[in-house]
């Protein structure tokens, strides 16, 4: 039989009381769903509860259906490459290409002043010389890519970094011609969309100042604004490089001195919404991109992911900035990060033009914007191919 513990026990410390918060803020009201096409259940159920709370909140970024998802299988599928030399040459009318691989082992040819050489690739903007003479010839430009990236805190918007801290461009897939240029920065301590090319002119025209594309954003900034200063910030602050102004600010709640705005803005000068806010004695402590012209950070890509844009996507965001289409392209590997998809997507019925004259609140309605039903969209594709193929990569 054992003996009961008759030591004594030890005082327990009393705990401190606990801080009381400041009163909570009321959050901003909640969203209805988008009016969708009744067939596509997986973009209603997208657009239900998606309101401004869910950004804050970090519910943007849950993905309820990784769970449903099959097992990622590796499927490998052709992707367009630069062609031969030879085989353009030959397609040039010059011969055939075993002629053509002769002329280049007696160094009748050259690329770029440089003698050529058997199975080298050509590109766009490639100079081909034949005997010494420039051969007028050509090579078609690669198709136009656009990747949406969800860039967490961390991660600088550059190549290489002196610092070496991790860069967005380690996660993206290798493009076999060029480089991926963003679309604008995000500084370190920025979260949010990133949008990214192959194409430099595409790029320049989402970035150049005449298209005024609108960027919103939802910040959290320490201390409410006061009338004075909210008016200040839609009529303009005196910065370093200039005035600058917000097109609209909307309040999103928060809790004690935390409060969440949302602001729009047509410009992207460096660190502008954090010295805007600091010009009028708030420091703004956490910063998210949700929207960049008519792109809309998809619902459900995880911070450190990226989805692809396919052709009527690209093709929308060119048209807003009055550039020419691209033509279809071929069939392409999927993507390899978290979120990629491939660009034969089934979509929905709605416009390619973004929207014109006041646009509507994207919190509010998915039609017209693009992004918004994405992921929504792919699960929907692979429960229709029962459950296989989809590659969805890790970060």
């Amino acid at each position: 039989m054992n003996k009961p513990d008759r030591r004594p026990r030890k005082a327990q410390p009393q705990s401190s009381p606990r801080p009381q918060r400041g009163p909570r803020r009321p959050a901003a009201p909640a969203v209805g769903a988008a009016e969708l096409p009744q067939e596509l259940p997986a973009v209603q159920e997208q657009a239900d509860g998606y309101q401004f709370a869910d950004v804050v909140s970090g519910q943007l970024d849950h993905d309820e259906g990784d769970a449903q998802l099959a097992p990622a299988k590796r499927v490998l599928q052709p992707r367009a490459e630069s062609p031969k030399l030879h085989k353009v040459l030959a397609q040039a009318g010059m011969g055939s290409r075993l002629e053509m691989e002769q002329l280049i082992l007696q160094g009748r040819i050259s690329v770029n002043n440089e003698p050529a050489h058997v199975g080298q690739r050509v590109q766009f903007g490639d100079q081909i010389k034949v005997n010494g003479k420039p051969l007028r010839m050509r090579i078609e430009p690669p198709p136009t890519r656009v990747i949406a990236y969800h860039k967490p805190v961390g991660e600088v918007v550059t190549h290489d970094d002196p610092q070496n801290r991790p860069t967005v461009f380690r996660k993206l897939p290798r493009l076999m011609q060029g480089k991926w240029q963003s679309v604008g920065r995000l500084d370190l301590n920025t979260e949010g969309l990133l949008l990214l090319t192959s194409s430099g002119e595409l790029a320049n025209r989402l970035m150049h100042p005449r298209f005024g594309l609108e960027r919103e954003y939802a910040v959290r900034v320490l201390g409410a604004l006061s009338a004075e200063e909210r008016q200040r910030l839609l009529d303009g602050v005196a910065l370093e490089d200039g005035v600058a102004t917000f097109g609209s600010i909307e309040e999103g709640g928060g809790e004690g001195v935390n409060c969440w705005y949302r602001v729009t803005i047509s410009e992207g000068r460096n660190r502008e919404v954090r010295r805007m806010f600091e010009a009028v004695g708030h420091a703004v402590s956490r910063l998210i991109r949700i929207r960049y012209g008519a792109m809309l950070l998809p619902r459900g890509l995880k911070r450190g992911a990226w989805v692809e844009l396919d052709d009527r996507d690209i093709n929308a965001l060119m048209r807003a900035v009055g550039a020419e289409p691209a033509a279809p392209r071929g069939p392409q590997a999927p993507a390899g990060g978290r979120g990629g998809r491939t660009p034969d997507r089934p979509r929905s019925p709605r416009s390619d033009a973004p929207p014109s004259g006041t646009q509507p609140d994207p919190l509010k309605t998915s039609v017209g914007y693009i992004g918004a039903d994405s992921l929504a969209r792919q699960r929907q594709q692979q429960k229709q191919r029962g459950r296989g193929g989809q590659r969805r990569g890790g970060r």
